[in-house]
């Protein structure tokens, strides 16, 4: 595979804490190369913080907001600012396409994708900041002037993941400089690429010194001490279940705001009236969009059991047809895991549920050459299908985090939605039928945060995300996201004060 290089040389100077309005390196001097995971060739070669530096970057966040100096700077104005941000992302877009590419391995047709989803998110905020005034409330006496203002929540801690890199963090920038926030960004250790061509973009528009705040390193060196610190005031993250609850801890001690996205196993239901060719490829989509690696993919199928039989022959008969591919391979549809040890995960959660006994349909290992040509040298699974699996087991409990759809059956409409909320996560399902009644039904009872009716996948900026049960807490996007960098205060103010005599 022949891969364009990353000519930016702020990914390849190992200077890149940005802290304070400046980019620096690591206090140690160490450093991460980063490796695009289609074939092992460096691509970045970043600081690697520990937590003095991390410390470092919370203190200018600190200072930049009790400051004022963005905090204080009207609301229209940092939309404004927002705007401006959305802007350059655009034009800028092909490098910051091939910089998450690069770092990543999706095809860069999804990476381009992601960067106009990323704009509208920061348009979205931008137009939202001036929006929201408060509001007055009725005290019942003309005298009293009662009024609810919010104001934003203080420093904010970022804990981002390496799937959607940049997108998952501008749904906690946005919001963030939105509210009046300043902030410490900390992205995955793998992807950080996208994160600090932000800040130089940032820097470029003017933003203030201290407000925004980038530290590059593992979650253990550098992100720790975000959740901990006591002058943090929210740490929002978006990552696994077992790191959620860590953070999650480490935040009670303080006893901070906490907003948690932990992603899901996500049910998508297939009713016998559906159109059958329409939930076929959507099915598709659900599952393997990005090798599937998306907190909300469809990896749970159930299906009625009248089309079962057909509709996953069909299913896996499309399967073994999808092109796996590198980056920039124009016919490839879905393209390499994050990593070695992400793609070892992946096969040992297969060879568990088989050994539980699921049936392997198609897929179920690592492609080689013989899948195509150079898939060897990188870190790509086939897409792969589990059937005659059961509720209870491992492939239907646990998170694949890849490209595996494992499949259920049900023969009523009670039964659909019992096997859809039999999970500890709530983050997303869909629903599939032509019976407009059913689906509004079926949406009604499901657990989860996002129900799609005949679709799957598409989110909106205006629209909250986020999940039920242990799929997190709190909202990302809408103006709940907006709620969660903002604390609400109440102003009570007597017009006409008198003494009480209430102590004689």
């Amino acid at each position: 595979m022949s891969f364009p290089s990353n000519q930016n040389p702020r990914l390849h100077s190992g200077e890149t804490l940005f802290i304070n309005g400046v980019f620096e390196a690591a206090s140690t001097g160490a450093t991460r190369t980063i490796k695009c995971p289609a074939n092992g060739v460096e691509v970045a070669k970043v600081s690697e913080a520990g937590q003095a530096d991390s410390e470092r970057a919370i203190a200018a966040a600190r200072q930049s907001f009790d400051s004022g100096v963005w905090s204080q700077v009207p609301a229209g104005e940092r939309g404004d600012f927002l705007l401006k941000v959305a802007d350059r992302l655009i034009e800028r877009k092909a490098e910051f396409a091939l910089a998450e590419t690069l770092d990543t391995g999706k095809r860069l047709v999804e990476s381009e994708i992601d960067m106009d989803d990323i704009a509208a998110c920061f348009r979205y905020f931008g137009k939202l900041a001036g929006q929201d005034m408060g509001r007055l409330v009725d005290a019942g006496d003309i005298n009293v002037l009662s009024r609810i203002s919010y104001e934003p929540v203080g420093v904010a801690a970022m804990i981002t993941p390496w799937n959607y890199p940049l997108l998952q963090a501008a749904w906690k920038i946005a919001p963030a400089l939105a509210a009046g926030c300043s902030f410490v960004l900390k992205p995955a250790e793998l992807s950080p690429s996208t994160s600090i061509l932000t800040m130089e973009i940032l820097a470029e528009l003017g933003l203030p010194a201290g407000v925004a705040n980038l530290v590059t390193g593992t979650g253990a060196e550098a992100g720790a001490i975000l959740s901990e610190h006591r002058d943090v005031d929210l740490v929002s993250f978006t990552g696994g279940l077992v790191t959620g609850r860590k953070v999650a801890a480490a935040a009670a001690g303080t006893v901070k705001k906490v907003a948690l996205e932990l992603g899901g196993k996500n049910p998508n239901v297939i009713f016998a009236d559906a159109d059958f060719d329409a939930a076929v490829d959507n099915a598709l989509n659900a599952a393997f969009v990005h090798s599937g690696q998306v907190c909300s993919a469809g990896a749970r199928l159930v299906v009625e059991e009248s089309i079962a039989e057909k509709f996953v022959d069909e299913l896996v008969r499309r399967t073994q047809n999808i092109v796996v591919g590198g980056p920039f391979d124009e016919k490839a549809e879905t393209g390499a895991l994050i990593s070695e040890d992400h793609l070892a995960k992946v096969d040992a959660y297969v060879q568990a549920g088989i050994a539980e006994g699921a049936r392997v349909r198609c897929g179920g290992r690592r492609a080689t050459a013989q899948d195509g040509a150079g898939l060897e040298d990188g870190s790509f699974y086939l897409p792969t299908v589990l059937d005659q699996v059961s509720r209870g087991m491992s492939v239907v409990v646990d998170e694949a985090f890849g490209p595996v759809v494992t499949v259920e059956t049900f023969s009523t409409e009670d039964e659909a939605v019992t096997i859809a909320n039999d999970t500890d996560y709530g983050l997303a399902g869909a629903v599939w039928s032509q019976d407009a009644s059913k689906t509004q039904r079926v949406a009604g009872r499901l657990r989860h945060g996002t129900i799609w009716i005949n679709d799957f996948h598409p989110y909106l900026p205006q629209a909250e995300w986020g999940g039920f049960g242990q799929s997190g807490v709190g909202r990302e996007l809408g103006p709940t996201g907006l709620g969660e960098y903002q604390e609400a205060k109440h102003i009570y103010q007597n017009l006409d004060p008198q003494v009480t005599g209430w102590f004689k």
